[in-house]
């Protein structure tokens, strides 16, 4: 016997939303949970959970996810493996992870689309800006897999490059520190979080936010970015209602 699931998106014109449009970055670490490597069911469905929230609300929501939980091609390479070979290996990782995702969303009635760099037709879509687009404005939530389909770049470069296709309003990279520090919080105790901050003063303190290209690509295209805590709940919800959660960069 098959649960019926039934999503209910409000359609309240007195509901504001800041963002109707964004992009969901996470780190493929993020998946593990409490775990040393893979995938933990649990921070999946807390994950489908929170994104469910928002979704309910009318946002359109499009998620980009590391492979780091499964493979780092950059770290392949440093032990002597070719830096391309590991590249795609860490592209087909994110690809599993976009799927694990794909599952835990739909057990909670969203429907969604998967769509790869990489052409993979027995698992995903490959990846056409008009019709990611058109999927998000039938409420779809579209997980965009292998990073751009190319070595060499990241996958902050990925999600960068899909929010400025797809015209999102912004980019919420979801971590486990609750923003932006002038240090390490989880090894200085006395680092100081910074509330909101301009591109060049990312540049200026040298703050890592997301590699080079990506933040470039962002700044460019005056696309701002909001790095918050994604394990607190409804951190993602309030972000969207409009809240000051994390840290906000922008012009």
């Amino acid at each position: 016997m098959y649960r019926v699931f039934h999503l209910t998106i409000e359609n309240n014109n007195n509901y504001q939303m800041k963002y109707k449009r964004i992009l969901l970055k996470l780190s493929g670490e993020a998946l593990m949970g409490n775990r040393q490597y893979g995938i933990d069911n649990d921070r999946l469905k807390e994950y489908a959970e929170e994104i469910r929230k928002v979704v309910s609300k009318g946002c359109e929501v499009a998620i980009v996810i590391g492979g780091g939980n499964i493979f780092r091609g950059v770290a392949g390479a440093a032990k002597g493996m070719d830096r391309v070979q590991g590249d795609y290996m860490g592209m087909l990782a994110t690809v599993i992870n976009g799927m694990a995702l794909q599952g835990a969303l739909e057990d909670v009635g969203i429907k969604t689309r998967l769509q790869s760099a990489i052409e993979m037709d027995k698992v995903a879509e490959p990846f056409i800006k008009r019709r990611a687009v058109r999927h998000l404005e039938k409420g779809r939530v579209v997980i965009f897999g292998a990073g751009t389909g190319n070595p060499y770049f990241t996958t902050d470069t990925a999600a960068t490059l899909r929010a400025i296709e797809i015209g999102a309003n912004v980019i919420l990279k979801g971590t486990r520190v609750d923003g932006i520090y002038d240090s390490d919080p989880e090894i200085n105790q006395n680092a100081v979080k910074f509330n909101a901050l301009t591109f060049e003063e990312v540049f200026e303190k040298d703050l890592k936010v997301m590699d080079m290209t990506a933040f470039t690509l962002s700044h460019e295209n005056k696309l701002p970015i909001i790095v918050f805590d994604m394990n607190k709940k409804d951190n993602l919800l309030k972000i969207v209602e409009g809240e000051n959660i994390g840290t906000l960069v922008g012009n």
